[in-house]
């Protein structure tokens, strides 16, 4: 992996990442040269138990542009600049212009409940410079990159005491509130651990103190003698429908053996996951031979510096279709008491996953 630090006109970090040495004209663009003046911060909800963050300024984020104007592209006019410069390079990481958290956030306001500054980093990652791809287009050795450089932002952005957990996402689809469709994600970088993974992180640990073995780690090998919702594996990495899903179409990857975080996967697991994810993401376009809407979220250990043999590195999408017309909306008892009523049979819709045939092999050069 090849790596370049630049810095914005504004003051934003970015970072290009590639699979071969990186050459153009790195010169880092930026929409605006005015620094963010952004101040988020955080107040307790007394009767959730968990933060909520206030960024207002994030009003004023960039909205559904036309193709013409697409800020994460490479400049191609210096006097109409983007995100991105132009240059031979694979992956883009950099500073959100409308952060829900920023590492200066300073002196929240006095309210009836407690609040703090929202100490923490909300980074936006290309991936690709190709406007009209996807992860499912990518080669695998591109995705493979992906997967390293995750690892890479993990651990700088972990290195930061203000750090508890970071999580990388992508948002696809305008069905799931994307404004921006050239193919990119985030990864977000809490002060704490936020409510969904703090949950996950206590049933595991739970379950590893009892039987000194993953909790994930024992739901795959039960899934792989089960053999009725698997959509991938190989000898290191498996995708498939969990017997739990909550969302019809939901799909887990994840290395067979459990690894807490991206910098412990070895090449052939990192390869292995690449490979899992070209899979799911094809199956996925292939189910109804159009672009497939979902959130795609990677859960890991947190970034406190203690060892966690309980977490599991794994990645989980979340689709909002339960049949190729109709959403499942988030309601009543989704939202009110927190739990979830699926439609329809995980072994269903693992079985139409199943059926949808794709090729992850490289193509041959003439």
């Amino acid at each position: 992996m090849y790596s370049h630090k630049l810095l914005k006109p504004d003051g934003r970090k970015l970072k290009l990442y590639s699979r071969y040495p990186i050459s153009g004209q790195l010169e880092a663009p930026s929409p605006s040269n005015e620094p963010v003046q952004a101040n988020p911060h955080l107040r307790w909800h007394p009767l959730r138990g968990e933060w909520v963050a206030y960024a207002s300024h994030r009003q004023g984020r960039t909205f559904m542009p036309p193709p013409e104007y697409n800020p994460l592209a490479p400049t191609t006019n210096p006097e109409f600049p983007t995100e991105l410069p132009q240059g031979k390079y694979d992956v883009a990481v950099f500073d959100n212009r409308f952060p829900s958290m920023v590492s200066t956030a300073n002196n929240p306001p006095d309210t009836i409940v407690e609040t703090l500054p929202a100490n923490g980093a909300c980074e936006v990652v290309v991936f690709t410079q190709d406007a009209r791809a996807s992860l499912s287009s990518l080669e695998l050795d591109h995705l493979d990159l992906l997967l390293e450089v995750w690892g890479d932002r993990t651990r700088e952005l972990g290195q930061n005491p203000q750090i508890q957990y970071v999580l990388p996402f992508e948002n696809k689809g305008v069905e799931v509130g994307v404004t921006l469709h050239h193919p990119h994600g985030q990864i977000y970088a809490y002060p704490f651990i936020p409510p969904v993974p703090a949950r996950m992180l206590s049933m595991q640990q739970e379950y590893y103190q009892e039987h000194r073995r993953g909790l994930l780690q024992d739901l795959i090998l039960k899934e792989i003698v089960a053999n009725q919702r698997i959509i991938y594996q190989d000898e290191y990495a498996i995708a498939f429908v969990p017997v739990c899903a909550r969302y019809p179409y939901e799909v887990w990857i994840a290395t067979k053996e459990p690894v807490s975080t991206f910098m412990d996967l070895t090449p052939q697991q990192r390869w292995g996951l690449a490979k899992a994810l070209k899979t799911v993401t094809l199956k996925y376009d292939g189910l109804w031979n159009r672009p497939f809407p979902y959130l795609m979220a990677w859960f890991g250990a947190p970034t406190d510096g203690l060892p966690h043999p309980e977490a599991h590195l794994h990645a989980q999408f979340y689709p909002p279709y339960r049949t190729s017309e109709r959403l499942k909306y988030l309601a009543g008892t989704e939202l009110a008491a927190g739990m979830f009523a699926n439609d329809a049979l995980p072994e269903e819709k693992a079985k139409e996953l199943q059926a949808v045939k794709v090729n992850i092999e490289e193509p041959i050069s003439a």
